[in-house]
């Protein structure tokens, strides 16, 4: 006999209707199976609280996660690895996880070491940034996504790029019901002498149910035996927000039109139980809801399985489930139009008949025993199918992940005096002007960029970069950072940050430049800010010195002057590490701040211009140090801005920054380039996938619609702001990427 131990993340809430329920119900219908005996299934619930609220579940239930809590997400993925299950299956909707859209659950199923199955309970046509990486996140993981409708295969194929033979079709399960018309039911809910209309499910705006209302008066005129049965408690976050609001307008709208008698609130969750025995006593169900968007509808699942008589709006799956005359559709908001629906069916009672069998002949099609054979057969061969992923040893750098290199964001951002500090999404933000350090980086990017690619728009934005530089200098070398957009200096002198970056880029170009107009500006500019590079004290500053030093001493090894600059402000560097080391360690300050991955790469540089071995020991020892801390699980964790990791104290996690990505991609490469150990190029590759979505919310920052990169990740999901800063990181980060992989394709 085969054994299969299933675990099934969802909402398992009790007394709410929806994923709740259909986890419920899912689960009875895999462990309890009879027609096979050859298999036996075991199955447990990892219960998803809303808003740090317990509840007394059921033994099934044998883990549970607090819905904004991202550490519960990461240790339920332990959790679940660790219970001997042989698969795990999620039942997806956006608002029952945690973070933006419920980013969180990225967090939980790409621990997972197991092959997982996903049932998609919504799937959107215009999703916001966040919930279609999120599902695209979930398709790159799961072994098979689940859907209910055709449409959501077209959806999920065309708007999303999930591969087609991840998908599968199984409709939403219903009970097994007898079709009868069985008086008992009427009589218990005192119905004998009535037609009623039947609605059910949580209560929210967007059910549409003042259409039905405001239809009933023309109804009750020539049907004055009709009641509509309302059935279910308002939703549990439209309560929380604004209350019985929506159902105190409905009762209004009841008493506006003299409805009182023919309206009935049922303000109560029930059970199943009670719930079929509503289907089997009704004569017409309803469901009015007010637009197209709904993938997936339980509640009208189950009306059909029922054998009841539907009229609906062509929302998308009324649209499936009701055609070839299994129900009826009426415009959305159209009161009058549901009124003469109405009408029709209540003079004819062989069409309402036949729209019953109608209805029913389906539903027996989605009875759970169907539906859960149907899951079994998939579990089974997810499982006999599952290859845990093994690292391709042929080639470190996968091309094939890469987005195309693109510009069209950077040029986005430029206007003819220079990059926009940042942007309202990806618009740029006027009011903040320029600054010198995000010029300076972009000379740095598009100096690489027309390296790599001879790309004619790199060469474009490079004169505009180099002449925003070039107006920024003073007199005495120094440069001003801040410039409004009206064209007006806003400081005297620049932060040391922005002069080391400035100084990096300069001494890259001058290596580096094609053109000798290019050069020559570029050395003017380097040679009158040189006297000021022994007087810097911030680390930083130094560091990013020393890389525009270490490209210019490579075009000029015999400028001994600058040779013996370089090495005094290495050992700048060298004495704050000394300073703030000990056991545990490893550092150049008591702190981990920003832009961390800097300071080895630097002493890197210098170590190929000296060949110093302590200056070499100091790079690597620092590199491992940072390593540890920010490497976890196998993909990069970047120490967070909000305090960030003080000697001796806990690091942040959030909000994590492209700057300090792009540094760590910089390092590994550079500690490849000094002792051709390959590692260093993992780590590398690694380190850049940060950017596509191997984070902490395994989301990507990199944007394919707009060719650009989000600002960072906070703790709920992802900034979507497109500024200067972390669009120049990325591109610095794929153009040294790229460079590794030509280098290691030629066998260099």
């Amino acid at each position: 006999m085969q054994k299969i131990k299933i675990a099934c993340i969802g909402n398992y809430i009790p007394r709410q209707c929806g994923i709740a329920t259909f986890t419920r119900d899912f689960i009875d219908s895999i462990t309890n199976k009879k027609k096979d005996k050859n298999i036996h299934v075991d199955a447990f619930v990892v219960a998803i609280n809303d808003h740090d609220q317990t509840y007394d579940y059921p033994e099934i239930v044998e883990y549970t996660i607090r819905q904004d809590y991202q550490i519960d997400y990461i240790k339920a993925a332990h959790f679940i690895n660790y219970s001997d299950a042989d698969i795990c299956i999620l039942q997806h909707e956006f608002g029952i996880f945690g973070g933006e859209n419920g980013i969180y659950i990225l967090s939980l199923i790409h621990r997972l070491k197991i092959p997982l199955i996903v049932t998609f309970h919504t799937v959107l046509k215009n999703p916001s940034y966040t919930q279609k990486e999120i599902v695209r996140g979930i398709s790159k993981k799961t072994e098979k996504i689940v859907v209910m409708s055709k449409l959501a295969i077209d959806f999920l194929t065309k708007i999303y790029n999930v591969p087609r033979e991840k998908l599968a079709i199984i409709e939403h399960g219903v009970p097994d019901l007898n079709f009868i018309r069985s008086e008992q039911y009427k009589k218990k809910f005192h119905l004998e002498d009535k037609k009623s209309l039947f609605t059910f499910g949580l209560l929210s705006k967007n059910k549409g149910i003042e259409t039905v209302i405001q239809a009933l008066p023309k109804v009750v005129e020539k049907h004055p035996e009709v009641i509509y049965i309302i059935l279910g408690k308002t939703h549990p976050n439209v309560l929380r927000e604004s209350g019985e609001e929506y159902r105190n307008y409905l009762q209004l709208l009841v008493e506006k039109n003299n409805l009182r008698k023919y309206v009935y609130f049922n303000n109560h969750f029930v059970s199943n139980k009670e719930l079929f025995s509503y289907l089997s006593a009704i004569d017409i169900y309803i469901t009015p809801y007010l637009n197209e968007g709904q993938i997936t509808s339980g509640t009208l699942s189950y009306a059909v399985g029922a054998g009841a008589a539907v009229i609906s709006t062509p929302y998308w799956h009324a649209q499936e489930l009701l055609a070839d005359g299994r129900g009826k559709l009426f415009n959305f908001g159209s009161s009058d139009e549901l009124a003469d629906i109405l009408n029709e069916l209540l003079d004819k009672p062989s069409e309402l008949l036949e729209l019953r069998k109608k209805a029913y002949c389906y539903g027996q099609k989605n009875i759970w025993s169907e539906i859960g054979t149907k899951y079994l057969k998939l579990i089974s061969t997810a499982i006999r199918s599952y290859t845990k992923i093994i690292i391709q040893k042929e080639a470190i750098i996968d091309p094939l992940v890469l987005p195309p290199y693109c510009l069209i964001h950077i040029e986005r951002l430029t206007d003819n005096t220079g990059i926009f500090q940042h942007a309202n999404y990806i618009v740029p933000n006027l009011k903040d002007g320029y600054c010198l350090d995000d010029n300076a980086r972009a000379l740095l990017m598009v100096s690489m960029a027309y390296r790599e690619k001879r790309d004619p728009v790199a060469l474009k934005l490079l004169q505009v970069y180099l002449g925003f530089i070039h107006y920024m200098q003073n007199e005495n070398g120094t440069f001003r950072n801040f410039l409004s957009f009206n064209r007006d200096f806003l400081d005297e002198i620049g932060s040391e940050d922005s002069f080391g970056r400035t100084i990096w880029a300069l001494g890259y170009l001058i290596r580096f430049a094609h053109n000798e107009a290019y050069f020559l500006i570029a050395k003017e500019m380097f040679d009158l800010a040189s006297p000021n590079f022994e007087k810097l004290q911030s680390i930083r500053g130094i560091a990013n010195t020393l890389g525009g030093l270490y490209h210019y001493l490579k075009r000029f090894p015999d400028d001994e002057g600058l040779q013996q600059v370089l090495k005094k402000i290495t050992n700048m560097i060298i004495n704050s590490y000394l300073n703030n080391k000990d056991k545990k360690w490893h550092w150049f300050e008591p702190i981990l701040a920003y832009d961390n991955g800097i300071i080895p790469l630097s002493l890197f540089y210098a170590y190929k211009i000296t060949g110093d071995k302590k200056t070499l020991g100091i790079a690597q020892e620092s590199m491992k140090f940072l390593e540890k801390v920010v490497i976890k699980n196998g993909y990069l964790s970047l120490v967070g801005a909000d305090n960030w990791f003080k000697k001796g104290e806990e690091r942040s996690q959030y909000p994590q920054q492209p700057i300090d990505a792009i540094g760590m991609v910089l390092m590994f490469y550079q500690a490849y380039n000094v002792t051709k150990d390959k590692n260093y190029l993992k780590k590398m590759f690694r380190s850049y996938m940060w950017f596509l979505g191997d984070n902490d919310l395994r989301i990507s920052l990199y944007d394919f619609a707009t060719c650009g990169c989000c600002d960072g990740l906070e703790s709920c999901g992802v900034n979507r702001n497109q500024g200067a800063e972390s669009n120049i990181a990325y591109k610095i980060a794929l153009l040294t990427v790229l460079s590794a992989h030509e280098h290691e394709i030629r066998g260099h």
